[in-house]
């Protein structure tokens, strides 16, 4: 009767069979690096390849520890350890415990060789770069339909600017037939009169992201009229596209971040820039407004109808200093005049004679101041206050005294 066994039966029959196999436990291997990561727990997982295939690799910490050179994507090495299986998922591991580099591997030096001469002709110069439109309104989109690169694109473009036109073409990012589909798309959407291009992928391994490397790849991103941004990979990844492209995005969403503004920050800025030239216009009308009455103010004075005004009321000024100093001296005059008044009052006749005094003349009206300009017999006139009486003197007597 046939022998019926387990899976893990097998797997382990196996395992046993690469630990006794002397060739198995202390091996070198020759290959190039790619899926090169480095775990949290300080493994180091990676695939060593050739042109014709490829074996898992693991470095666990301890001996991760020890090694003397640097691990990078795409480097050809020369890897010692032993070879062996795990038995629960089956799976074939090569152990790595040290590693030499054996030379820069087949694609890395493909990528160098292509960069040296495409910066020779003149591809990568900032002067070819076109600038991206601070304010696009169609967006083209060269990825694949699916995946998170697309999905990262769409998400951040709209959350930016809900009314911004993406096309999309679908277009294949890895294999042979993946240069052409790229060239195609960015032909096609240039045709369609978009604004700008996004032209990436997600990340992956130096093979996986080879198609934007491509040298016809490279020539259409270069000649392409409509400005083009490179979003390829993560931020430590680059391609011959980023170098060719008019900017490198470290992502494919922040391609779409810099691609498509963010209206409410556009909005904000507006506003601000709305209230800031209202108090630029205020404080210029200010200003004007005061200049414009410091030249009315600097008219008036020079006006000739100001310097009549002035001169009427300096007139006008004057007519009644004029008038008050007219009044004063009438006044004075009135005054003196009174007081010269009462004093000839003292003297007057007609005073004296109102107080019952007489006034005496001759016949002739020569005035008779004493008794010695009379004599006896002489006629006279004494005048009072009410008229005046003609008499004759009878007797003269001179007084003692």
């Amino acid at each position: 009767m046939k022998t019926v066994y387990s899976v893990f039966q097998i797997n382990t029959y196996i395992h046993n069979m690469f630990r006794e196999d002397y060739l198995l436990s202390n091996v070198s291997v020759e290959g190039e690096i790619s899926n090169l990561k480095f775990h949290s727990s300080g493994h180091i997982y990676f695939t060593l390849k050739d042109a014709e295939s490829a074996i898992s690799c693991a470095i666990f910490r301890s001996s991760a520890q020890k090694l003397n050179v640097e691990l990078k994507e795409g480097d050809k090495i020369l890897a010692n350890g032993s070879i062996s299986n795990y038995v629960p998922s089956g799976s074939v591991t090569f152990n790595v415990t040290d590693v030499e580099h054996a030379g820069i591997g087949n694609l890395t030096k493909k990528f160098e060789e292509l960069k040296k001469k495409l910066k020779e002709q003149g591809l990568f110069d900032q002067e070819f770069k076109k600038p991206i439109p601070k304010f696009p309104k169609r967006i083209g989109i060269v990825t694949a339909p699916t995946g998170a690169a697309v999905r990262d694109i769409i998400s951040v473009s709209k959350r930016r600017n809900p009314y911004i036109s993406l096309i999309l073409y679908p277009s294949l990012v890895q294999g042979n037939d993946a240069p052409a589909s790229i060239v195609k798309g960015i032909e096609t959407l240039e045709k369609k009169g978009v604004d700008v291009i996004i032209v990436g992928r997600g990340g992956g391994s130096l093979e996986d992201l080879w198609a934007f490397n491509e040298e016809e790849v490279a020539y259409a991103i270069f000649q392409c009229s409509v400005p083009i941004v490179s979003a390829v990979g993560h931020e430590i990844d680059y391609t011959i596209s980023d170098f060719t492209a008019d900017m490198r995005a470290a992502t494919p969403s922040a391609a779409a971040e810099m691609t498509v503004p963010d209206m409410m920050s556009v909005l904000a800025d507006i506003d601000a820039k709305s209230r800031m030239l209202d108090r630029s216009i205020k404080r210029l009308t200010d200003i004007n407004r005061r200049k414009i009455m410091l030249l009315e103010t600097k008219l008036n004075a020079l006006s000739p109808q100001n310097t009549i005004n002035k001169q009427k009321i300096m007139v006008e000024s004057m007519e009644k200093r004029l008038d008050m100093n007219i009044k004063r001296i009438i006044e004075k005059k009135r005054s003196y005049l009174s007081n010269l008044s009462e004093r000839l009052k003292g003297v007057s006749p007609l005073e004296r004679l109102m107080a019952g005094m007489a006034y005496v003349t001759d016949e002739n009206g020569n005035r008779i101041v004493g008794v010695s300009d009379l004599k006896k017999n002489d006629k006279i006139r004494i005048t009072m206050k009410d008229g005046y009486a003609k008499t004759v003197v009878e007797e003269v007597a001179i007084s003692d005294s």
